[in-house]
């Protein structure tokens, strides 16, 4: 089944107002800060609207914050892939799909990045295959989506402000409109 940006613009709606992997702002909340920081930051529509989807795949398979404390790794950011090929292009999909691997590899790369995360992305990063070694961070720069993803993840790691007003929804539909067109055109 593919995704319909009626589905998503839904799934904002509905499931976006449970909380956010042990986190004290909802799925929707972090979601709309991590777009609104891409933004700020002058990324381009692709990255906006991968920023703004990332978590998409929490909200449709309903992780919650027990799932996390369970030790459960819902594997959203592959999970949501197939629901979003045609409707988004490959430089958001894949920027989406390698987030989580994106905390990885800085992780490995940079000694204060681990250090900066909250509690709940370090209960997850355990959860996700932990810090990359050598091998696996050579794969993951050499994907060409790579730094997009590394671009993502920092505006998701700084997307967890509670009561921090940032745009609606509705203030990326025509940016997430020109992208469903952009997949559907190629």
């Amino acid at each position: 089944m593919r995704l319909t940006l009626t589905h998503i613009a839904a799934l904002f709606d509905q499931a976006g107002a449970s909380l956010y992997g042990g986190e004290a702002i909802t799925q929707r909340d972090h979601a709309l800060q991590s777009a609104w920081l891409a933004e700020q930051a002058g990324d381009d529509d692709a990255l906006i609207i991968a920023c703004l989807l990332h978590d998409l795949g929490h909200m449709l398979f309903e992780q919650n914050d027990q799932d996390l404390a369970d030790g459960k790794d819902d594997l959203h950011q592959v999970k949501i892939v197939p629901f979003l090929r045609g409707l988004m292009p490959a430089d958001v999909i894949d920027a989406i799909r390698l987030h989580v691997d994106a905390k990885r590899y800085l992780c490995f790369t940079e000694a204060p990045y681990f250090a900066a995360l909250s509690d709940a992305s370090r209960l997850s990063l355990a959860l996700q295959g932990g810090v990359m070694d050598t091998a696996a961070a050579a794969r993951f720069i050499s994907h060409p989506h790579a730094a997009r993803a590394i671009a993502l993840r920092r505006h998701d790691d700084a997307a967890k402000i509670a009561d921090l007003v940032v745009p609606p929804f509705a203030h990326y539909l025509p940016r997430l409109i020109a992208q469903s067109e952009r997949a559907t055109a190629s």
